[in-house]
């Protein structure tokens, strides 16, 4: 016996899971935000920005990984990576083992814009933690590790 009824632990998930639909988009926005305003290009599409972030973290994909991992259709993902391409942020290269087969790779250019992003968000998260008291701040930090590991586990579709 774990000490837990079915019906106690059903209800705290679903609570867990109410607070963070509530509180994800909050902070999903703020941080939008504050790179739209901070950055001096302009904003990319949400499915260009996506494609640009998985390519960024899966160097070398292929358009069918890619559109499996976004959860796309293959024909529009290449749509988007001819636009990254003629954009400057997206390159192709082909397979070396199979020339019908074009791997993505971030540009340079691309790169430093991920990171000024990223750059962005984590100072305008900082700031905003900072007004936090000690025990929001530990609760937070102590759930780190649990909110990693729901990332993965929705970004392997493994739910």
């Amino acid at each position: 016996m774990t000490g837990i009824s079915e019906p106690r632990q059903r209800q705290g998930v679903d609570h867990v899971a109410a607070g963070l639909v509530a509180c994800l988009p909050v902070l999903n926005r703020y941080i939008k935000q504050g790179i739209d305003q901070q950055l001096p290009y302009p904003k990319l599409p949400e499915r260009q920005l996506a494609l640009l972030q998985y390519v960024a973290e899966h160097d070398g994909a292929t358009v069918h990984k890619a559109a499996g991992a976004l959860w796309m259709m293959p024909n529009n993902v290449s749509a988007l990576v001819t636009r990254l391409t003629e954009a400057g942020l997206l390159e192709r290269h082909q397979d070396d083992t199979d020339k019908r087969v074009a791997r993505l790779c971030v540009t340079a250019e691309a790169r430093q814009r991920i990171g000024e992003a990223e750059d962005v968000a984590a100072r305008q998260l900082a700031s905003a933690l900072r007004t936090l008291t000690d025990g929001d701040l530990d609760a937070l930090g102590s759930a780190l590790g649990a909110l990693e590991a729901l990332s993965r586990r929705l970004r392997d579709h493994s739910v």
